[in-house]
Parts: structure tokens; sequence; C-alpha cells
């Protein structure tokens, strides 16, 4: 195994890890700056970097297969989820309620974590690349914190909706979308903030491997 494929497999093994902490710790709910956001926030900056990086660096194919792959792994995580809060616990183990506290999430916003996951990670990817295109493979600071503002409030919106639309009077789609803004604002000013950890990232990957400058046409130096 080469150095680069080394440090590819840390950046994608970093990526699902954190996609993984998001969908279990992510269940609380904490205040930041007098704004109701979940846990998993803290996470977004990797995913966001990780994501950038590897669609700079390596290109669209390896970038959607990670997000595909990534997806196929959500999945399997929520179905080993349900299977192990399932399965009758032993008599002399007392915590199922705990357990099944912790760890189940409603169908619904399975269902709802995978389908914003999925639609606005493909979003990101594809508008980061027709950026790069726009650009001509510069401004790597503006294609990638656009890509990101417009697959986050896809995520938010997607997540929302399907996850909380209608399940009582009060979540009508004002109500909704006064829940959405905040949280996506916090995302952007995260996403603005790991702007010099994305471009550190690709000058790790690319450092003393030049094939990497220029391993196919969406390759190209940053500015």
């Amino acid at each position: 195994m080469t150095k680069s494929n080394k440090k590819q497999l840390i950046i994608i093994a970093l990526y699902v890890t954190s996609m993984v902490l998001v969908n279990t710790l992510g269940s609380k709910i904490t205040s930041i700056a007098g704004v109701r956001v979940s846990v998993g926030i803290l996470f977004m900056p990797i995913l966001f970097v990780a994501t950038d990086v590897i669609s700079e660096v390596y290109g669209r194919k390896t970038s959607t297969l990670l997000v595909n792959i990534s997806t196929g792994m959500l999945v399997f995580m929520f179905f080993m989820m349900w299977v192990c809060i399932s399965l009758e616990p032993h008599e002399s183990w007392e915590l199922q309620e705990s357990y099944r506290a912790i760890f189940y999430s409603s169908m619904r916003m399975t269902i709802a974590s995978v389908i914003s996951f999925l639609v606005s990670q493909h979003v990101d990817v594809f508008t980061f690349f027709l950026f790069k295109k726009i650009t001509r493979g510069r401004a790597f600071w503006l294609r990638k914190n656009l890509s990101t503002f417009v697959g986050q409030f896809i995520d938010t919106t997607i997540f929302m909706f399907i996850a909380f639309y209608q399940t009582s009077e009060k979540f009508t789609v004002g109500f909704i979308f006064s829940l959405i803004i905040p949280y996506w604002l916090f995302k952007l000013i995260f996403a603005v903030a790991d702007t010099p950890l994305c471009y550190l990232g690709v000058w790790w990957l690319r450092r003393k491997d030049p094939s990497l400058e220029n391993a196919n046409n969406e390759q190209q130096p940053l500015p």
C-alpha cells in the first residue's frame, strides 16, 4: 500500500466515523447561542472537510463512491441497531429500556436521515464540480463553501420535513422553517471556519505525490 493510499483511507475512515457519530450521539439536543441544535452539529466540520478534500484531490468518481458507500453503511448501521434492540435481553440484564431509549430512533427519523444524507451529499458533489468547471479549477474556497451551503440547506430541509412535518399541530411549514434557518446558519458558519483546514488537507494529501496534481482532468492546482 502506498503512502497516498494510506492517507486516502485515513480521510475516508474519518468521514465514515463522523457520519456514524452524527447518527448515534446526535439524538442529544443542546443549545448554542440560544439556538436549539443537535450535538451532531459538532461533527459537521469534519464531514465538510473530508468531502471537499476528497472531491478536490481524487475527483468526482471517488467522492460519489464515498457518498454511496457511506449511505450503505448508514442503512446497515440502522438495521443492526434495530436487530440488537429487538433481541430479547438476558434476564440478568436490566438495561433494555435505557438501551432502547438511547439507540432507538423512529422509523420516520431513520428514513429522514438516510434520504437527506443521500440526496444532499450527491447535490454537494454535483455543485462542487459544477463550480469547479465554471471557475476552471480555481477559487477552491468559493467552490467548497457554495457547494456546502447548497448541500446542507437541502440536507436540513429534507430531514426536518420528513422527520417532523405534521407530527403535531405545531409542526407546520412555517414552524419547521423557523427551525431550519438557524440550524442551517450554524452549518454555514462551521463551513466557512473550516476552509483553512480544507486547504491543509489538500496540501497534506498531495504533498510529495505529484501524480495527484494532475491525475486526471478534474485535478487542478489550488490558487
